[in-house]
């Protein structure tokens, strides 16, 4: 096992710069996380920082650069909701799988582009066991004209 895939994910995370985000309330009536077995199913967040929701159309008035930023936020906002329902990030065995919504200009071509946002800060953190399965695709809206939204199943 290489070294950094042995550091507390929380370390690493210090180490890289990044803090996780205060959570928001949910935005309607269900639950942010719901573990079943030895999988935690985590429902959709926007990207958000630390302005408030990162809006806009990549490909239309934002950059693919934009895009990635915004998915990182989202996978970081996962983090901080992933700490809240488990105590310690430590008890994540692997990241299964991401979908990844990008709001889109009709024909963009680039959403994975955009999701490699949120994949690469989940490798930089547990190294292969950040590696998933994903989906990653335009759409023409998303909730109160976020960027990016991130869905994603972890096994602890």
């Amino acid at each position: 096992m290489l070294e950094y895939e042995q550091m507390s994910a929380e370390k690493k995370l210090g180490e890289l710069g990044y803090t996780l985000p205060e959570l928001p309330a949910p935005g309607g009536n269900y639950v942010s996380a719901k573990t079943i077995g030895n999988l935690v199913y985590l429902s959709g967040v926007i990207s958000i920082d630390d302005r408030g929701i990162m809006t806009g159309v990549v490909g239309h008035d934002r950059s693919v650069e934009d895009g990635y930023t915004a998915a990182r936020q989202c996978a970081l906002m996962q983090l901080a909701v992933l700490k809240r329902a488990l105590g310690a990030l430590d008890r994540i065995k692997q990241i299964v799988s991401v979908n990844g919504y990008v709001n889109a200009r009709a024909g963009f071509p680039d959403s994975p582009k955009v999701i490699n946002g949120a994949s690469d800060l989940f490798v930089e953190i547990f190294g292969d066991n950040g590696r998933h399965v994903r989906v990653a695709i335009g759409v023409s809206a998303l909730p109160r004209n976020a960027m990016v939204e991130i869905q994603m199943i972890v096994e602890i």
